[in-house]
């Protein structure tokens, strides 16, 4: 089986199904007559930026991000607006918190747009550190955060 192809159904299967585990992808995958190993499904995984989200109801599954999409940007301010509760600078450190279980969605949104200001981001549950080359590239980040946060998500 080539990569290209699992790879390719992998993200079929994501998109029309509401997958939580690697048990899960692992067994739809071989209902549509792929076998893969544990080892392979979670590399996959990583090479292909599938992370977890959380859904209207509360329950996580997983979520494809590409790099690239024209609309990266504006999922990137939408998510900002949904998801962030207070963001900060220290220096050339931008902190951003966000609803518990976003960090992480959004930090892949942000990584996806390799945006200069950001050399590289850190995620928890609902926190995500953003490194800064500079200042001044620190402070453009936070100006992003604070043009399309939701003033209504702000933690009291």
């Amino acid at each position: 089986m080539k990569k290209e192809v699992r790879q390719s159904k992998i993200e079929q299967l994501i998109n029309q199904y509401s997958i939580a585990t690697q048990e899960e992808l692992m067994a739809r995958l071989k209902s549509a007559g792929i076998v893969a190993t544990q080892a392979t499904i979670s590399r996959d995984i990583r090479e292909m930026q599938i992370v977890k989200q959380q859904d209207a109801t509360g329950a996580s599954h997983y979520m494809v991000y590409k790099a690239g999409n024209q609309n990266e940007r504006q999922r990137l301010y939408r998510s900002i607006s949904e998801t962030v509760t207070n963001y900060q600078r220290v220096r050339f450190i931008t902190i951003v918190h966000t609803l518990p279980s976003y960090a992480n969605m959004l930090a892949a949104i942000i990584d996806d747009l390799d945006l200069d200001a950001v050399a590289g981001t850190l995620a928890g549950h609902d926190t995500i550190v953003l490194i800064s080359p500079s200042e001044p590239d620190a402070e453009s980040v936070l100006a992003v955060f604070a043009r399309y946060a939701n003033p209504d998500l702000s933690e009291e």
